[in-house]
């Protein structure tokens, strides 16, 4: 017969972390909030630690390129979707992983017999000011001058002006010699008062640009995720169907970390691609899932999985549970699958991390995920309001919002994450199309919710992730508490009043 579970299926919601002593020492500045994402043997360190405990959920609606720079830039990771062509996916994945701490390869290159036209639509193609000239129009090219917006003036300069009238010529330029510093680049660049600064080799191509602009970035974005080339870590995600084609493409394009995208990943499916990544590539990490229990978590590590992801249909846009009644509350999903790991650990000496996928609706969620176990958490719609997620923002009625919609959804069209060997289309819905307030930039709400987390954890005493696992207090919440621990027995004002 079926088994029962006789524990309810619990969520976040349902629970809530008690204080313990506060010492003086357990103040926000002093949490260190790194973590691990790959998986390493008891008494050494994983190949790849995040620096705050976040990734961005691999979906059309939430990361791509800029979203895998601007999360980086803050410490975590973003795993740029894969439903989409491998083209166009490997290319994301080679653009976000050609934004260098402090070295650029630039990204707009043109030729000595462009025009000044070709200038202007190339900068509203990019956005980008600053245009190296090369030889050949390549980014490696050998560099023969440099074009900004101090070079020409569109009332009186004709569009078909030639660039070699416009550019400042190679023998005008102050350069850096390829094998320089970062240090030693910025130096240059404040000696000569220079916005940007290029570095070449012997044979005068280009190799990288050095821009003014990025010394700020790099002093205010201290936690940046690196490699050891000083590229931002990017992350991508894959289906169990075109894997072998896919992952070769990824790889040659510079993914540091892949991730198997499935509404369930107890799958035999997940097994095989797995192995793949394992037998043919050293240096390439893989996650798989997604889990809710014990069994799911043994079977994919067994097959070689650096990090597992937990968690079947609580995401704000997913409706596997409503469609087919499958899942499990996210909270008691993260609890078994963090004893399963902890147990895993005990008996083999490796360490798995895992990852909270879904269940997040409030940031004192993403606390309660970490105390319970996850070592990070993948988030789709709280990334999906900002500025750097690839939807439209658009204005209904007085409000902004942003366009978001699952990967179940009819408009994804990813049916290779939800197939199980069947008929090659989406036969029904397992996602959303939805909306989701505006909210602006990454860095300003991410900030806002990295100083909660870690006043959090000094209310529990714990100045890590690993600490706040270890001496957590956890109670369940009756109904009635949750009602009392939001505003009640008073009249609101307002939010217009209250910002007079």
């Amino acid at each position: 017969m079926a088994f029962y579970y006789t524990e309810p299926s619990r969520t976040f919601n349902e629970f809530l972390l008690l204080p313990n002593l506060t010492t003086k020492e357990c103040t926000p500045q002093n949490v260190d909030l790194s973590t691990p994402i790959t998986k390493f043997k008891k008494g050494e360190k994983p190949a790849i630690s995040l620096n705050i405990p976040f990734s961005s959920a691999v979906m059309q609606a939430v990361s791509d390129h800029h979203m895998a720079v601007a999360l980086a830039q803050c410490g975590g990771i973003s795993f740029i979707f894969g439903s989409q062509s491998i083209e166009s996916q490997a290319t994301m994945v080679r653009k976000a992983k050609a934004y260098k701490a402090g070295f650029v390869v630039s990204r707009s290159n043109l030729t000595p017999s462009h025009t000044l036209k070709d200038i202007l639509e190339l900068k509203e193609q990019t956005g980008h000011s600053t245009v190296a000239i090369t030889e050949d129009g390549s980014a490696k090219g050998k560099l023969l001058g440099i074009v900004t917006g101090r070079d020409y003036r569109i009332s009186r300069d004709s569009l078909d002006k030639p660039v070699s009238e416009i550019m400042t010529p190679f023998s005008s330029l102050i350069v850096g010699k390829s094998g320089l510093s970062l240090s030693e680049a910025n130096d240059l660049i404040w000696e000569h008062k220079l916005n940007c600064l290029p570095i070449v080799d012997e044979n005068q191509n280009l190799d990288f640009l050095v821009f003014r602009k990025d010394y700020d970035s790099r002093k205010n974005n201290p936690l940046s995720l690196l490699d050891a080339n000083k590229s931002y870590i990017v992350g991508a995600g894959i289906n169990t169907k075109d894997y072998k084609e896919r992952v070769p493409a990824l790889v040659e394009a510079g993914v540091d970390v892949l991730v198997i995208d499935s509404s369930d990943g107890f799958s035999e499916w997940q097994k095989d691609t797995v192995q793949y990544v394992k037998e043919n590539y050293d240096n390439v990490y893989i996650g798989a899932g997604n889990v809710v229990d014990k069994e799911g978590f043994r079977y994919l590590v067994e097959a070689g999985a650096d990090f597992i992801k937990v968690g079947i249909g609580g995401g704000s846009i997913c409706i596997t549970r409503e469609q087919k009644g499958i899942g499990r509350g996210q909270a008691s999903a993260v609890i078994e699958v963090a004893a399963a790991r902890d147990e895993y650990f005990k008996e083999t000496g490796i360490y798995v991390p895992i990852c909270s996928d879904g269940g997040i609706v409030h940031d004192y969620h993403v606390t309660l995920a970490l105390a319970m176990g996850a070592d990070f958490v993948m988030l789709g719609r709280y990334f999906a309001r900002f500025d750097e997620s690839p939807t439209k923002k658009v204005k209904i009625g007085n409000n902004f919002v942003k366009e978001y919609w699952g990967e179940g959804s009819n408009r994804a069209r990813n049916w290779q994450r939800y197939d199980t060997g069947g008929k090659q289309s989406l036969v029904f819905e397992e996602g959303v199309d939805s909306y989701v307030p505006y909210a602006g930039s990454l860095r300003e709400n991410m900030d806002r919710t990295l100083h909660k987390i870690k006043s959090t954890m000094c209310n529990c005493g714990s100045l890590s992730i690993t600490e706040l696992q270890q001496k957590a207090r956890i109670t369940l919440v009756s109904a009635t508490s949750l009602v009392e621990g939001g505003a009640h027995d008073v009249i609101l004002k307002e939010s217009s009043m209250a910002a007079e």
